[in-house]
């Protein structure tokens, strides 16, 4: 009998479950709960536990989590107990800012590939990173064997960026352009738009 497949709002909550409790070892913590875990993250202490329960048991009753043992399972869950290579496309200032960033090393995710079609941005310095013609996507991203990418482009080219990656083997893509783009089954797209957000909270605004 095939197990049921976890729920995608679950998945999506893990991160923020790893992110508390990353805070709490650079804090020098040992044990936490779920009760302490939902007064930071502001989810019902009976939601963590229902989430974590479809993983396993990670906890003891009376005593909690061990910091560092459930954060160790949760990279292994979210497969972020390795690096993931990452290609960003467009070296604009959202691509450029996001070169720099120096906050994905640490979390599992390393840029090694950043691309553009503007002659005078090509062959161009982003920190570490020379800036690639979008016409090498497909020869660099297959042989580096990337399979995370960003985009951030404007929206008209959104699409078509995006079927490129696709085509070169890409299997996850953030996608900074505020524009729901169309991919095959199997590929999975997440969104970051600033505007849907603030949009989002002045609605509660007098």
């Amino acid at each position: 009998m095939d197990e049921k497949p976890i729920p995608d709002i679950v998945v999506g909550r893990l991160p923020l479950y790893l992110r508390a409790l990353r805070h709490m070892i650079s804090e020098g913590r040992q044990l936490t709960s779920s009760q302490e875990l939902a007064e930071r993250l502001g989810i019902s202490a009976a939601q963590i536990r229902k989430d974590l329960s479809h993983f396993g048991e990670f906890g003891k009753q009376g005593t909690g989590y061990n910091i560092d043992f459930l954060a160790e399972q949760l990279e292994r869950i979210l497969k972020v107990d390795r690096v993931w290579n990452m290609a960003v496309i467009g070296a604009g200032d959202i691509g450029s800012a996001v070169a720099r960033y120096q906050g994905f090393a640490n979390r599992g995710f390393k840029i090694t590939l950043i691309f553009d079609n503007d002659p005078e941005k090509i062959g161009r310095r982003i920190g570490p990173f020379t800036v690639h013609n979008m016409d090498q996507i497909g020869t660099l991203i297959k042989a580096e064997n990337i399979k995370v990418a960003m985009i951030a482009v404007p929206t008209a080219y959104a699409q078509e960026v995006a079927d490129q990656l696709v085509s070169a083997g890409i299997k996850a893509i953030l996608n900074y352009a505020p524009l729901n783009i169309n991919v095959p089954s199997g590929v999975w797209v997440e969104y970051t738009d600033p505007v849907t957000h603030l949009q989002h909270m002045t609605y509660y605004l007098d």
